[in-house]
């Protein structure tokens, strides 16, 4: 008996810190668990907030500012053409291969513009050429992917030939597109020249660039669309949709 005493004593007297010692990192290992799952829960809620609930504000500003912007239309309706270069906006934007209704345009492409839900003509380090001077020039334009309205996260869906179509007070503009980039450096201002030669243009037109993020949810590179304008169509007193918008 005295033998198999020693042998217990053996046993269960140096086995009580290795307990201890597995109680400490289970319990190290159950507070990192906890941490992890509330960094993930935090990290998702963040994605929530850039991915839906920017689009959901963004949506609602773009709204009210497209309200004003046709009520202006409207009270101006008999007074003649307005001026196009507004407070509110100058215009819509239609491209029905992405799917994302009219697109308000406005002046400038700071991060602060395009987070209203819109599509800005450049103005840095580029001039668009506004398609109601009647000079020859590129109208280029930028919209997020995603986040803040997202106006442009279907562009990858463009191809050759599709319509864009630019809505004005007085005037319809149609595009076509007729080339595609769809990877190039965020620093390639060259894409936006008044005669885009990285399209395969030569000579002076009447041209659309859109352009975007690219890959999605990144801001890495940049996507490209070109389009070039194929006719015009006046308004009328029911703002009939051209055929491409039908």
């Amino acid at each position: 008996m005295a033998a198999t005493t020693e042998q217990q004593e053996q046993h269960t007297g140096p086995s009580a810190p290795r307990r201890r010692g597995t109680g400490r990192i289970a319990m190290a290992v159950s507070v990192f668990g906890e941490l992890l799952i509330t960094a993930g829960l935090v990290l998702g809620l963040f994605v929530v907030y850039s991915l839906w609930w920017t689009n959901v504000v963004a949506d609602r500003q773009a709204d009210k500012q497209a309200d004003k912007v046709r009520d202006s239309w409207m009270e101006g309706r008999d007074t003649g053409p307005g001026a196009l270069d507004t407070k509110n906006g100058i215009g819509f934007l239609h491209v029905p291969a992405m799917r994302n209704g009219e697109v308000l345009v406005e002046k400038g492409t700071s991060t602060k513009i395009l987070n209203d839900g819109v599509a800005g003509y450049y103005t840095d380090p580029v001039k668009a050429t506004l398609p109601t001077s009647g000079k020859t020039g590129n109208f280029s334009l930028a919209a997020h992917r995603d986040g803040h309205g997202a106006k442009f996260h279907n562009i990858d869906k463009l191809k050759e030939g599709d319509p864009i179509v630019f809505e004005t007070k007085d005037e319809w503009y149609v595009y076509k597109v007729y080339a595609i980039l769809s990877e190039t450096s965020k620093y390639n201002v060259d894409v936006l020249g008044q005669i885009p030669k990285e399209s395969g243009k030569k000579k002076a037109g009447h041209y659309i660039t859109l352009t975007t993020c690219t890959p999605v949810y990144t801001s890495r590179y940049r996507y490209v669309v070109w389009g070039e304008l194929v006719r015009t169509q006046k308004v009328d007193s029911e703002r009939t949709l051209p055929k491409e918008l039908r």
